[in-house]
């Protein structure tokens, strides 16, 4: 129990850590200074994360990644939308 609790902790901060550049491209209109490289080597990792969390059946891995992947895509979709 203990350590779900410490996982959902660090899963809120470090995935809470993409919304200012979500938020960002999109009051600002622009992705140009986004590195699309970066966020797509981001994306395949936080994929791959998901699918260990899912083979070991750990909650805060599962949801941690499943928000910061859609984050991830949203910065993409806004990157190459506000080119």
């Amino acid at each position: 129990m203990y350590l779900d609790i410490i996982g959902f902790i660090a899963a809120i901060l470090t995935t809470s850590a993409f919304v200012p550049q979500v938020y960002k491209i999109w009051k600002m209109k622009s992705g140009k200074d986004v590195s699309l490289v970066m966020y797509l080597v981001m994306l395949t990792g936080v994929c791959m994360w998901g699918v260990y969390g899912i083979l070991i059946k750990s909650p805060p891995i599962i949801v941690a990644n499943i928000v910061t992947a859609l984050l991830l895509l949203l910065v993409i979709y806004l990157k190459s939308k506000y080119k």
